[in-house]
C-alpha cells in the first residue's frame, strides 16, 4: 500500500480516536505519538503526512465543517457517521490547503477509504460532497484567472 493511502488510513483513525475517546481537549501530539507507538508505525514519511492531515483538520475544523456542512443537503454534522465526518474533513482539508495534492487523487482516496472503513453508501455520500466543493475550487481559480 502507498504510503499516502497508509497515512490518510492513520489520520482518519487518529481522528475518530480524538472524537470519539479524547472528547475533551488533550494535548493532539501526545495522541498522535501514542497512536504511532500502539501501532508500532516507524516509517517517518507516513507518520509526517498523517500528522500534517490531523493538524489540519484540528487547525481548521470550524472551515472546514462549515464547508461540509454548506454541501450536505439534508444533513446535520452531528448526525454523521463519525467515520464518514472525518474522512470527510480530511479530504476537504485536502481540496482547501494542500495545492500539492491533485484534486482527482484526494478524493479517489477519500472514497476509497470510505469504501474500506464505511460502506458502499458512505463512499458516494462521500463523493458527492468532495465532488461539490472540488467543482467550487475549480470555480473559483477560473474566477481568478
Amino acid at each position: 500500500m502507498r504510503k499516502r493511502t497508509l497515512s490518510r488510513e492513520n489520520a482518519l483513525k487518529i481522528l475518530y480516536q480524538m472524537d470519539v475517546v479524547y472528547k475533551e481537549e488533550q494535548d493532539i501530539d501526545q495522541i498522535v505519538n501514542n497512536f504511532f507507538d500502539e501501532q508500532d508505525i516507524i516509517d517517518k514519511r507516513i507518520k509526517d503526512f498523517a500528522y500534517k492531515l490531523v493538524m489540519g483538520v484540528k487547525d481548521n475544523l470550524a472551515l472546514i465543517d462549515k464547508k461540509i456542512s454548506d454541501y450536505a443537503a439534508n444533513w446535520e454534522l452531528d448526525r454523521m457517521a463519525v467515520i464518514d465526518k472525518n474522512i470527510l474533513r480530511i479530504g476537504c482539508f485536502e481540496l482547501m490547503f494542500l495545492d500539492d495534492i491533485p484534486i482527482k487523487v484526494a478524493i479517489n482516496e477519500a472514497v476509497e477509504i470510505a469504501k474500506k472503513y464505511s460502506g458502499a453508501e458512505s463512499s458516494k455520500f462521500v463523493n458527492g460532497i468532495l465532488d461539490r466543493i472540488k467543482s467550487e475550487r475549480l470555480n473559483s481559480k477560473t474566477t481568478a484567472s
